[in-house]
């Protein structure tokens, strides 16, 4: 498997001054998804704004594994009501017209 979209958990961690033990208790979560790969860890690109986002909550806010699981599990949540909500209006226009 090609490496060429993956970030080593090392350089994350050291690039972003965390912990490792900090992304594994998020991958324990299920917060990340992780790739290994002969017995190195990587974090594909598409989960950095995650874990950014995850990363600034737990170091500017205090805010421990449980909290930044809620608080993603909620965020999800609007975000899903945002889509639905988008699609209700999508047929409401089409009745309206």
């Amino acid at each position: 498997m090609t490496t060429e979209h993956l970030i080593t958990t090392t350089d994350f961690c050291t690039y972003y001054n965390v912990e490792r033990t900090f992304i594994t208790s998020l991958q324990d979560a299920g917060l990340v998804q992780v790739t290994i790969i002969n017995e190195t860890t990587y974090i594909p690109e598409t989960e950095l704004q995650k874990l950014e986002k995850m990363i600034h909550l737990h170091h500017d806010l205090e805010i421990n594994i449980a909290g930044i699981e809620a608080i993603t599990h909620l965020l999800d949540r609007v975000e899903q009501m945002q889509e639905d909500m988008r699609q209700l209006r999508n047929r409401l226009r089409l009745y309206e017209d």
